[in-house]
């Protein structure tokens, strides 16, 4: 897939574990996990702005198009 979900490097960068912003952004720790590894299908823009504003980033930092 050309889209890379970079959300694992976002997480590091603010030490914070993926439980926790499951738990924030009020979706379930496998959703957030099916999104980290880039097997989800789709996200939705209220999941992101969520994940954006609990993460301080910008939508970019965490989606990257990739060509190969």
């Amino acid at each position: 897939m050309a889209i890379v979900v970079n959300l694992d490097v976002m997480l590091a960068r603010r030490k914070m574990k993926s439980n926790e912003l499951a738990q924030l952004i009020g979706i379930t720790e496998q959703n957030l996990s099916i999104l980290k590894t880039g097997k989800a299908k789709a996200i939705r823009l209220t999941t992101l702005d969520a994940i954006c504003r609990y993460l301080n980033c910008q939508p970019g930092d965490i989606l990257e198009f990739c060509s190969e």
